[in-house]
C-alpha cells in the first residue's frame, strides 16, 4: 500500500493511499477511532473500510490524525482533527480531479469527524458511520444532513447505547431528499472485535446497492 505524506496545519500527516484504475474512479476518505484510545489508521475497522472501497474501484485514503503514528502535532479535541480530515480530502480531490463520486467513512471518533466534514463539503455523495458516538459528542450540527448514508451500530454497544444513535437517526429521517440506512448488528460491541465479518457484509452490501443505483 503506497505511503503518502501530506502537509497539514500541524505538520506532516502520514497516510496510506490506493489509486483506482480509472481516471473517473470515485474517491473515499477513511477516518480512524479516537487517538486517545489507541485509535490509528491501521485499526481493524478502519482497514476493513479501506479495503471495502478499494475492492469496488475507489481511490481510497486513510491517514493518522495529528499526534498519531508519524503524523505531527498533538491531539486537539476534534478541532484540529477536522482540519486534518479537510486537508486529506483536499489532497484526495486534487489527486483525482475527475472523480465521479466522493465518500467519507469513519469509525467511532472518526464517524463524528466524518459527519462534520460532510457538512462542510456538500459535494460529498455518501457516508458510512460505524459506531458513531452520539452520546459523547453533539451531532445536532446535522441540520440538514447533505448526503444519504449508512449508520452501522452494535446491539451490545455499551460505550454508545443504540438508543442514543436512534435518536439522531430519527431526526435525520425527517429530512426530505436524503435516505439514512440504520443497521444494528445483534451482539456486536462498540469495537466489533468478534463481528468484523458483519461490518464487511453490511457496509459492502450498502455500497453495492448505492453503486447499482448510481454506477461509478
Amino acid at each position: 500500500m503506497p505511503e503518502v505524506v501530506l502537509t497539514g496545519a500541524a505538520g506532516r500527516i502520514e497516510g496510506r493511499y490506493s489509486a483506482g484504475k480509472t481516471e473517473t474512479a470515485p474517491i473515499a476518505l477513511i477516518l480512524h477511532p479516537h487517538p486517545k484510545a489507541g485509535g490509528q489508521m491501521n485499526h481493524p475497522v478502519a482497514v476493513q473500510l479501506f479495503h471495502l472501497f478499494m475492492k469496488r474501484g475507489f481511490s481510497v485514503l486513510r491517514f493518522n490524525f495529528r499526534g498519531v503514528g508519524r503524523s505531527q502535532g498533538e491531539f486537539d479535541s476534534g478541532i484540529g482533527e477536522l482540519a486534518d480530515a479537510a486537508t486529506a480530502l483536499d489532497w484526495l480531490q486534487a489527486t483525482n480531479p475527475a472523480a465521479s463520486q466522493c465518500w467519507v467513512a469513519g469509525f467511532d471518533f472518526g464517524a463524528w469527524i466524518g459527519m462534520q466534514l460532510l457538512m462542510r463539503r456538500p459535494e460529498t455523495d455518501g457516508f458510512i458511520s460505524v459506531s458513531p458516538p452520539t452520546n459523547m459528542y453533539d451531532f445536532s450540527f446535522l441540520a440538514p444532513c447533505p448526503a444519504s448514508g449508512l449508520m452501522l451500530h452494535g446491539s451490545a454497544d455499551t460505550v454508545t447505547p443504540p438508543v442514543e444513535v436512534e435518536r439522531v437517526v430519527s431526526k435525520l429521517r425527517t429530512q426530505k431528499g436524503i435516505v439514512i440506512d440504520y443497521e444494528v448488528v445483534d451482539g456486536a460491541s462498540h469495537f466489533w472485535t468478534e463481528h468484523l465479518p458483519e461490518v464487511e457484509r453490511r457496509v459492502g452490501g450498502y455500497l453495492d446497492k448505492r453503486i447499482e443505483a448510481n454506477p461509478i
